[in-house]
């Protein structure tokens, strides 16, 4: 007797897109991608699970695309509490070495005005206390002093051969 043949039951597909979210959610963390692929993890599951309940049993992988959509989520639950902590560290230092950065432009403009003055009083033979204008030094440097401006908007005065220059700004002075 011969047995009637019955076609075998076809297995359900996978969906692929469920993959895709998983795929991309694991990426998201191996790779340090944040929003660039746990974003487009987030749509794959979403659309994933949905076709999966759409099928009416012809496509599986739930449990891949709620694993990328739990993934994908909590990756940017946690990008967005360490992006504003890294912010709250990283301004107050952009902002010292901004402020460090006018300091030290300001004492390499007060450095040149007491070289031009040296330089003056040498090649002039003057004695120590004799007065200097800036038209004197103006030609010992590259600009004149019209181009030496205090970054935080304060004036140069020229001493006095001997002493150094100072700026109206506190704590721009030169260190020695």
């Amino acid at each position: 007797m011969n047995n009637p043949s019955y076609p075998n039951p076809s297995q359900p597909k996978t969906a692929g897109i469920a993959i895709t979210s998983l795929v991309l959610g694991i990426i998201s963390y191996i790779c340090l991608l944040g929003p660039f692929t746990a974003i487009p993890a987030i749509i794959c599951g979403h659309v994933a699970r949905k076709r999966i309940r759409n099928s009416e049993g012809a496509l599986t992988g739930e449990g891949f695309g709620l694993a990328g959509l739990i993934l994908g989520y909590v990756n940017l639950a946690i990008l967005l509490l360490i992006i504003p902590l890294l912010l709250a560290i990283a301004i107050p230092n952009f902002v010292k070495a901004r402020s460090t950065a006018s300091v030290n432009s300001c004492i390499n403009n007060l450095r040149q005005l007491d070289g031009a003055t040296a330089q003056w009083a040498i090649e002039n033979k003057k004695p120590e206390g004799s007065l200097v204008t800036a038209s004197d030094i103006n030609d010992y440097l590259k600009n004149g002093t019209e181009s030496l401006k205090c970054p935080q908007g304060g004036e140069y005065t020229i001493g006095p051969v001997g002493e150094d220059p100072t700026c109206s700004v506190e704590g721009h002075e030169l260190p020695y």
